[in-house]
């Protein structure tokens, strides 16, 4: 059924350029530009990439932590391996978090380029994640009915809604809702892109398109267009910021549904102020969090961690002795050959083989072939001590 309610109400899409807000928002959006442009520029290659994939597991944790499911990054390794609990519902959460690292995965990888906000883009992310998730969570409950609904998909939603106070537009409505929706952010310049990519969260969560999993869609949304604006190399995450402000987060986004508010509150149906608030708490989420890696990925800090961590394990004999002096090669390097080793460490081959081989087995050093050049990996179980405050420590 279409109630054939009209596109304006979920108008402002984007802060008008005559906007009281408008001079702020582009000082923040230029702000984050450049910290982030200055963060991927400070990491050798090698180490951006091994960073990145624990940046990946970190986004998919706390995008599902929002939503309450906590699935910490050691056990989400472990499903990247396929490597799952006896538990039936640790298992699912597993798989669910191995759904989202692989659409993410995707995504970093080009799969939506410049199709974040359309429609066909939108579905595909649903669809993509829908369909790597376990049978046990491809249903939801109706609070109201009782009754259980069944998840298709890449399907937009068949039935009405209800999102705390916000009644969604009729199911009818969405294909026209979602049109708009693309007109509006599809052609828009990286300056207007990067704070309308806070617009266009809210938006898609307010015509709730999916009967579930709007607010992962969202964020991959979210995450797919910074990518593109500013190519941030996948070394931080605002899902990370936003868990860790959840209260705000949602707050906002609830005030964002509000009617406007008088005549000073921009022309739409809806409070252009709201949408200017959470525009803010968005790119302030993101400064931030660029901020706190560029902190803790600083170099000399970073190897320091790193040193010290192997220094301590080869004296623990869990380790072989120069492991050290692999891993600073690597770091400084990005990567490196392995017939390089013997040469760097002044030892034997067969030596070089035996401590290169000790360090693949801790999962710090990784290679695509037993022939190709050694780069850094970031294992989630080493986190707390080469990357603190990444991610909690696992309780036990």
């Amino acid at each position: 059924m279409d109630r054939g309610e009209s596109i304006g109400l979920m108008e402002p899409l984007l802060i008008g350029e005559s906007s009281r807000h408008r001079s702020g928002l582009t000082d923040l959006t230029v702000e984050l530009a450049a910290r982030a442009a200055g963060l991927r520029r400070s990491l050798p290659e090698g180490v951006r990439t091994a960073l990145a994939d624990l940046v990946r597991a970190m986004n998919c944790y706390y995008s599902n932590l929002i939503e309450g499911h906590d699935t910490h990054p050691v056990e989400i390794e472990r499903a990247l391996r396929n490597d799952y609990s006896t538990d039936a519902r640790k298992r699912d959460l597993q798989l669910e978090a191995k759904a989202h690292i692989t659409v993410q995965r995707w995504i970093d990888a080009g799969g939506l380029a410049g199709r974040a906000v359309t429609v066909e883009g939108i579905r595909e992310v649903h669809r993509r994640f829908g369909e790597l998730l376990p049978e046990d969570l491809l249903w939801v409950q109706d609070p109201d009915t009782g009754e259980r609904l069944k998840i298709v998909p890449g399907e937009l939603r068949r039935r009405d809604v209800k999102v705390g106070r916000h009644v969604a537009v009729s199911p009818g409505a969405i294909p026209r809702f979602l049109a708009r929706f693309e007109r509006a952010y599809s052609r828009l310049g990286k300056t207007d892109a990067i704070p309308a990519a806070a617009a266009a969260h809210h938006r898609l969560l307010w015509i709730h398109p999916f009967l579930d999993g709007n607010g992962r869609v969202a964020r991959l949304m979210s995450h797919a267009m910074l990518l593109e604006t500013l190519d941030p190399g996948g070394i931080w995450s605002i899902a990370r910021g936003l868990a860790r402000n959840v209260t705000a987060y949602k707050g906002h986004l609830a005030c964002c549904d509000l009617p406007r508010r008088n005549d000073l509150d921009g022309r739409g149906t809806l409070s252009e102020e709201a949408l200017a608030d959470f525009t803010r708490f968005f790119l302030e989420v993101c400064i931030d969090q660029v901020n706190f890696m560029e902190d803790l990925v600083r170099p000399d800090r970073l190897r320091t961690r790193i040193l010290l961590w192997a220094e301590e394990e080869t004296r623990l004999g869990k380790l072989p002795s120069k492991a050290g002096n692999i891993l600073e090669a690597v770091l400084y390097r990005g990567e490196i050959p392995r017939g390089d080793v013997a040469d760097l460490l002044g030892i034997t081959a067969r030596h070089a083989r035996r401590i290169v081989a000790s360090l693949v087995d801790y999962s710090v050093l990784t290679s695509e072939s037993p022939r190709a050049s050694l780069r850094l990996t970031f294992p989630a179980a080493l986190a707390p001590r080469w990357m603190p405050g990444l991610f909690p420590e696992r309780a036990g």
